[in-house]
């Protein structure tokens, strides 16, 4: 099929509105047209690598076969039903009951999942049924949310109101009231101001500390991503989760685990919290589920939790719903997507593919630009610098992570940037050459500049 880029383009800034959208950004667009285990195709025949998996989300890779047929079979079967209370749906059970499988050995007591089309949504959720858990409690009070600077949780108007990256605020009113941001344990850039403990430990006090000041009555949830993502590739000090369940056990805090980028494998298990062998209140998670061919989110919640919705008076249900809970479809493609990362075992491979690809990345630290390089499973990221020995960041209008942005795709490696930070996560399924490449690519790039 022969496409006509221009004609593609000049429709596209016609018609489409796109995701962060200022026209300025959108006059010379990609036009993507397909995609291949980790490699995309542009329509003007050149090919890239996949450094993002789409964006967090293509796990097995581009153009699986199975997961198009497993659509299509549930489409032709069942298309959709409501999945409101009072019905229910084959994939949605089957689905539910392997997610309980999966959480059995880390999160035993997480065993009940809501689903929902997205990420936004799985955390709009959680926020609701962190507040409906107290109201059912007799503590109404206890709403507010604390969440971490350089957090993303989504862009709904709650999930936005969580997020730390404060560009996405001032455009739309400004933040809800109920929500508070503690600093984030960035290892690169945090410094503590308590000699007596660990940097990890301080970050995580910085939580108690908030708790405190507002009053534990007042606090409903924290939430976090066990790496923090869009915000910078920010992996936290071993010993910071450990000390945040402390802190919310002795507050009566429930917390939210935003599993929507690390679940599903891409820290190299199949949840990030693993590691650090504490469990959630709430798990939210998206993307790696379905590996992005169809949208679909959900939580999942504690028994502790499922106790109080389950023992609520029907006037006082837990009134949270969507259309499209529960989809058929969806469901269905999110239980062959989790066949396929057992079959495969594509989840030991991110473990060791993104050993290769951190030692990788590790290598461009020498380079006088490259300030930090950090990544877990198949997450990296490099922090580009004005002056290593200070950590002095380059001026916002020199643009060096756009350029540096530029420069890869120069070279055939498609991702993304946070300010001067170059963001990596490639498919599972990236071959050893790939990672190879990817690395000389960020590193031929970088010399460039």
């Amino acid at each position: 099929m022969t496409i006509d880029i221009q004609e593609i383009r000049n429709s596209d800034y016609a018609h489409l509105v796109h995701p962060l959208f200022h026209p300025s950004d959108q006059k010379n667009p990609f036009v993507w047209v397909k995609g291949e285990g980790s490699i995309l195709h542009n329509a003007d025949g050149r090919q890239f690598i996949d450094g993002l998996s789409g964006l967090w989300n293509v796990s097995a890779g581009h153009g699986r076969k199975e997961l198009a047929r497993t659509a299509a079979q549930q489409m032709e079967t069942l298309a959709f039903v409501s999945g409101y209370v009072g019905a229910t749906n084959v994939p949605a059970v089957r689905l539910a009951e392997k997610l309980a499988e999966l959480c059995k050995p880390c999160y035993p007591s997480i065993s009940r999942f809501f689903f929902a089309a997205g990420g936004g949504e799985s955390n709009e959720t959680a926020f609701k049924t962190a507040r409906f858990f107290w109201i059912t409690q007799g503590k109404p009070e206890k709403t507010k949310i604390i969440s971490r600077d350089f957090g993303y949780h989504g862009v709904t108007m709650a999930s936005m109101s969580a997020t730390g990256l404060p560009a996405f605020w001032p455009m739309f009113g400004g933040k809800l009231p109920g929500f508070l941001h503690i600093q984030s344990p960035y290892p690169y850039r945090f410094v503590s101001d308590d000699p007596t403990v660990t940097p990890g430990v301080a970050a995580a006090n910085l939580l108690e500390k908030m708790i405190l000041q507002e009053g534990p009555e007042t606090i409903a949830a924290f939430i976090a991503e066990p790496v923090q993502g869009s915000g910078g590739l920010i992996v936290p000090p071993d010993d910071y989760f450990p000390r945040i369940r402390e802190i919310c056990n002795k507050y009566d805090v429930l917390f939210i685990a935003d599993e929507i980028i690390t679940g599903f494998g891409r820290t190299g298990r199949w949840f990030g919290l693993e590691r650090y062998g504490i469990e959630p209140d709430i798990l939210a998670f998206a993307k790696g589920i379905t590996s992005g061919y169809i949208p679909l989110g959900g939580i999942g919640i504690s028994d502790r939790i499922y106790k109080v919705m389950n023992d609520a008076p029907p006037g006082q249900r837990w009134m949270h719903a969507f259309t499209y809970s529960a989809h058929p479809v969806s469901c269905a493609v999110g239980l062959e997507t989790i066949a396929i990362y057992e079959r495969e075992n594509l989840i030991e491979t991110a473990a060791s593919m993104g050993k290769k690809l951190l030692k990788g990345v590790q290598q461009l630290a020498s380079l006088d630009i490259v300030g930090d390089v950090r990544g877990l499973g198949m997450l990296a990221g490099l922090e580009l610098v004005e002056d290593k020995a200070t950590k002095k960041a380059f001026d916002p209008a020199l643009k060096m992570g756009e350029r540096l942005h530029q420069e890869c795709c120069k070279r055939g490696l498609y991702s993304r940037i946070r300010g001067d930070i170059y963001l990596i996560a490639p498919p599972f399924v990236t071959s050893d050459a790939q990672i190879d490449q990817i690395v000389n690519t960020v590193g031929e790039s970088i010399r460039a500049l």
